[in-house]
């Protein structure tokens, strides 16, 4: 099961923090062990390390209407968002 980051830019990193759709998305996915991070230097910068069972259903359910709107209720910026998978 790889380890995945995902690193982006929100608009408020308290409301992104407290935000339910992170386990509501992800969770159905078989994702788990959801950890999430902020940047000290750039709060708006923030990160989530997660354990995945199925990639190939993690990245087709990432080019979904459901995660357009999971990211716009946590007021992530999508075209910041960058992918890294454990080697």
């Amino acid at each position: 099961m790889p380890t995945i980051i995902g690193h982006h830019d929100v608009r408020d990193k308290d409301h992104w923090l407290a935000s339910p759709k992170r386990e509501a998305f992800f969770g159905p996915l078989g994702v788990t062990n959801i950890r999430t991070f902020v940047d000290p230097q750039n709060p708006s910068h923030v990160a989530v390390l997660m354990d995945v069972a199925d990639m190939d259903a993690l990245m087709g359910a990432m080019r979904s209407e459901g995660a357009a709107e999971a990211m716009a209720h946590d007021g992530v910026l999508p075209e910041t968002l960058v992918i890294l998978v454990e080697a």
